[in-house]
């Protein structure tokens, strides 16, 4: 079993787009991790591949930072995000 870090929490989710508003309060993320989203009915792992800060690509996130990420499956507000190491 991967170790994981938590990294943050889905703040809002764009379920037209698939794209997932993350919080970044931990640590942090960059394009090409693996994160676990965990939830109340959420429970998935994916591969980032892209994140955008107001539409501009970024490569890595910092704490403070609010990312929209494109996610696999649908998110939930609150739901918690956690990077595997």
């Amino acid at each position: 079993m991967p170790e994981e870090m938590k990294v943050g929490r889905v703040t809002h989710y764009f379920p037209k787009i698939s794209v997932a508003v993350v919080e970044v309060t931990d640590g942090s993320i960059k394009v090409g991790d693996s994160v676990h989203i965990k939830g109340h009915t959420t429970d998935f792992m994916q591969r980032i591949s892209s994140m955008q800060v107001e539409h501009d690509k970024i490569e890595i996130a910092e704490p403070g930072i609010s990312i929209g990420m494109k996610v696999d499956e649908p998110v939930r507000e609150h739901d918690l995000v956690y990077k595997t190491v």
